[in-house]
């Protein structure tokens, strides 16, 4: 005799959900809040198992209404990255690889940073890194911000302008650096 307490698996998960419309809430998921770029979107896509015809079908049609925009994607993301983590070009760069943003979109994107907005970043951080090396030896304390700055992408040229002129500045007016 069959046991009727148990109830049917199946019949309480419901229908199967259309792939399409599963794919759809996805994107959509994932685009509230912040944009992100094509490839993290099929990336996303992927690891739910959405078939790659339908992933293709749904990018290619949030791309033609503008839900979709690695250009767009890539310039926010250098404004964000620039002004709060004081990223050069060289770093920025790479980082729009990692997210999948082709050559020719993230060089264009590139080329609208100000090389002062950069300059400026660098010395941004310097200043900001200059309380915790002050009491330092000078050559550790260059050696330290230079592999900060490069860390950041900055060129040697300009992080070691930018750290003689602020360790200048330092020795005239200690608090030049701000709280």
């Amino acid at each position: 005799m069959a046991s009727t307490s148990e109830p049917d698996v199946e019949q309480d998960l419901g229908p199967e959900a259309d792939p399409e419309s599963v794919a759809r809430k996805i994107l959509l998921d994932q685009l509230t809040g912040r944009a992100r770029s094509r490839s993290d979107l099929a990336a996303a896509l992927s690891k739910r198992n959405v078939p790659p015809d339908i992933a293709t079908r749904l990018l290619d049609r949030f791309e033609e209404v503008g839900l979709v925009d690695d250009a767009a994607f890539a310039r926010d993301w250098i404004a964000q990255r620039q002004s709060g983590r004081g990223l050069a070009k060289r770093a920025l760069a790479q980082e729009l690889r990692r997210k999948g943003i082709d050559e020719e979109t993230a060089r264009d994107a590139l080329g609208e940073v100000d090389t002062d907005a950069e300059v400026e970043a660098a010395r941004m951080l310097v200043r900001r890194k200059l309380r915790s090396v002050r009491d330092l030896p000078e050559e550790v304390a260059v050696r330290r911000l230079l592999g900060m700055l490069a860390r950041k992408g900055h060129g040697s040229g300009v992080a070691y302008r930018v750290i003689r002129e602020e360790l200048q500045a330092d020795l005239v007016d200690p608090e030049h650096a701000g709280p």
